[in-house]
Order: structure tokens, then C-alpha cells, then sequence
């Protein structure tokens, strides 16, 4: 395990708010990691996104670092640019829990 995994989780454990905080985000987590994931998947650069996109480099590096929330239109550009769809899913809180 990655020494900021194991940093976070203890982290985590140690404060209740924290985790209640943390876990308010994930969603927003969740969408930047598997946006991350594609574009990597893909050997893809942040500027050849930017390219097929139309969206700048530097608010895709900013959605990638969580300082800029996108809206769900852009979403699905970026899902498009890198040759995807961009699939939702509500899953009940129950079988969210890791």
C-alpha cells in the first residue's frame, strides 16, 4: 500500500468529521480518478485532450487536481475527446459502503 494511502486511511480512522468529510467527496473523487484513469488508459496527454476537446490544458489539469468542478456537459466532452461515453450510475448507499 502507497505510504498516502496508508497515511490517509489512519488519518481517516483517527477523526470522525474528517472521514464524514471525506466521504462527502468522493463522488467528486471518483469521477476525477476514472477521468484520470481513461486519459492515461489512453497514453493521452493533457494538451492532446485539450486538442480534441476544445477545453483548455489548464482547466483540465485543474478538474484533474479538484479545483475546478466541471459541469456534466463537459464531462461528457472529455468522455467523447478521449473516444468514450460517459455512463452514471445511483447505486444504494448500502452497497457504496467499501
Amino acid at each position: 500500500m502507497g505510504s498516502y494511502v496508508k497515511y490517509r486511511d489512519e488519518e481517516l480512522k483517527k477523526d470522525p468529521q474528517l472521514k464524514a468529510e471525506y466521504d462527502a467527496l468522493e463522488p467528486e473523487y471518483d469521477i476525477i480518478q476514472a477521468m484520470i484513469n481513461a486519459r492515461k488508459s489512453q497514453n493521452m496527454t493533457q494538451k492532446e485532450l485539450s486538442e480534441r476537446t476544445g477545453i483548455t490544458q489548464a482547466d483540465i489539469s485543474r478538474i484533474e487536481n479538484g479545483t475546478r468542478n466541471p459541469s456534466l456537459e463537459m464531462v461528457k466532452r472529455l468522455a467523447r475527446g478521449m473516444g468514450m461515453v460517459l455512463k452514471l450510475e445511483f447505486v444504494s448507499e448500502a452497497k457504496s459502503f467499501k
